[in-house]
Formats: structure tokens, sequence, C-alpha cells
């Protein structure tokens, strides 16, 4: 069970501390410009998580086309701060996940769900949308931004949120790996499981029970949500999701308590509220709510 949570502060550019009894401190106090997915090794003593970079200088609202997204790390306790993979080799970094000794994130602007190991080498591509010919940008609706893995079943899952507000986002399945003779450009293994969802963002995935959660800051009443739903087998037709929660100010980070049945869900609001997951679980509260704040990733630490 989760003793305390770390989230991420995009304002702030930092990593902040919050007990479940509402108490905030700062782990980081300089993560590196517009932190967003974080991650803990459960094994060992070490956080990891993605900047999404600089917004492109003169543009009219926040642009990250520009490539200067990077991957930091740290001890649990903030001390040792280490760039794994370079600010310039990730456009925009967003959801990360950890499975298997790699981590695996969505690269937005990029396009792309990549993988490396936990110290940044062997970095590889795994998916690789498509881009516009004439800009050479990812049009919005291909853009990857939440990942959740299954390393049992060797599966990843990865949102593409589409235009805001716009009812036009997506959840897909693929392998792990690319299948023999493909690229992560051409690969033919993946599914679309969801679509038509208003904003889909973050993911989380509970092997066991094939529970798949998600975040989406879309437009009410199925935007700003907290949502469940079985995983469908390969083939068969994905069921209708569960709203656990709504109401929230713009929802992005997930991390979900699986033996204490709360989901932990961030917002840019900077609030953290613990939604139920179950009926025997407590009901739902907001943890901490930080003014001047905006909090993006979300990590549960155990004892």
């Amino acid at each position: 069970m989760f003793n305390h949570l770390l989230v991420l502060d995009i304002v702030g550019a930092a990593v902040r501390r919050i007990d479940l009894d509402g108490t905030v401190s700062t782990v980081v106090a300089e993560t590196g410009s517009a932190p967003d997915g974080i991650v803990s090794d459960p094994a060992g003593d070490r956080i990891w998580w993605t900047l999404m970079g600089r917004p492109r200088r003169g543009a009219s609202e926040a642009d990250f086309t520009e490539r200067n997204g990077g991957l930091r790390s740290a001890r649990v306790d903030g001390t040792d701060v280490t760039t794994v993979v370079a600010d310039g080799d990730i456009t925009t970094g967003k959801q990360l996940a950890i499975a298997g000794g790699f981590l695996y994130w969505c690269d937005r602007e990029g396009g792309r769900v990549s993988r490396s190991r936990l110290d940044g080498t062997d970095l590889i591509d795994l998916i690789v949308t498509k881009r516009d010919p004439a800009t050479g940008l990812v049009a919005i609706e291909d853009q990857c931004v939440g990942i959740a893995v299954d390393a049992t079943a060797g599966l990843l899952y990865w949102t593409q949120k589409g235009p805001s507000k716009g009812d036009a986002g997506r959840i897909f399945r693929a392998g792990i790996d690319i299948p023999d003779g493909e690229t992560a450009e051409s690969r033919t293994d993946i599914e679309t499981l969801w679509s038509g969802l208003p904003e889909p963002i973050d993911l989380w995935i509970d092997a066991a029970s094939d529970t798949l959660f998600w975040t989406d800051r879309g437009a009410a009443p199925r935007g700003n949500t907290l949502n469940c739903a079985q995983v469908p087998e390969a083939g068969t037709t994905a069921p209708t999701p569960t709203i656990l929660a709504d109401d929230f100010a713009e929802a992005i980070g997930l991390a979900v308590d699986t033996d204490a049945g709360i989901a932990y869900v961030t917002a840019l609001d900077g609030t953290v509220r613990a939604v139920p997951t179950r009926s025997d679980a407590p009901a739902e509260r907001v943890v901490a709510s930080v003014p001047g704040s905006a909090f993006t990733g979300i990590v549960g630490i155990g004892s």
C-alpha cells in the first residue's frame, strides 16, 4: 500500500511529496522544464520523470513542437539528480511507465512510444505515428500521451487524446516488441480498443484483474473524469467505460493503489483526489490542494 505520493508540479518545475494526511513538501526543487510523467522502481530507491521541454518562443499558446524534452532520475529522497535521456533526444516527454528493467514513455509532439533501459541506454522507438508531409509535424489526433505496460502479457497500451475537448480520443494496444520484419512506423499488430473518447490522458493497468484505468480532461459529462473498463480480448468489442469520478479541473496524472482500492488523480488546479475503486474502500476525498501549482504526473511510494 502507498504511504505517500510524489507528484510533479509543472508550474514550480518540482517534485512534491504529498503525505496521505495532506502534508506537502518539496523533494526535487529543479526538475527541468515542464515535468510530466513520473515512476519509481519498487525494488530500488530511484524515481524517473519525463520533461516536455520548453515551449517554442513566440507561440501564441503552449507549443512544444521544438525537440527539447528529456528524462531525469533521482533517489526517492530527491538527491543524486541525473540526466537519463538528454534534452533534445525527446520532443515532448509525457506519461512514463516502468516494467522489466525498462522505461516506456510517450512523446506527444514526437508521435512516438519509446523505450530504454533504466540508465537511458538501448533507446528505441516502438510506435511511430504518421507525420503531415507538408509540415513535417504529427497531427494532433496522432500525438501519443498516456502509457501503461502489462509485462506479463507482453502488451502495451497508450492514448492519443486528439484535439482539446474534441471527442476524438483513442486508446490503443500493441505488443511490447515490434513484430519480426516490421518497423515502428509500419507494425500491423496495433489495435484500437476505444475511440470517440473526450480526451484520454494517463493510463494505469491492473494486470491481475485486466482492468484499465484512465483520466480524461475533455468536456463534461464524459470528460474531466476518472474511468475504468475491462480490457477486451483480441478481436472482441471493448466494453463501455465506467466513470468512477468526475468534475476534475483538467484531470491528468493517475496512480492506483490496488491493495487499498484507491486511485489518486492529479489535476492542473493543483489538487490530488483519492477515489475509491471498489465498494469497501474509503469515500472519495481531496488529499491536497496547493494553490498556484499545476500537478501532472503522480506515483505512489509504498511502505
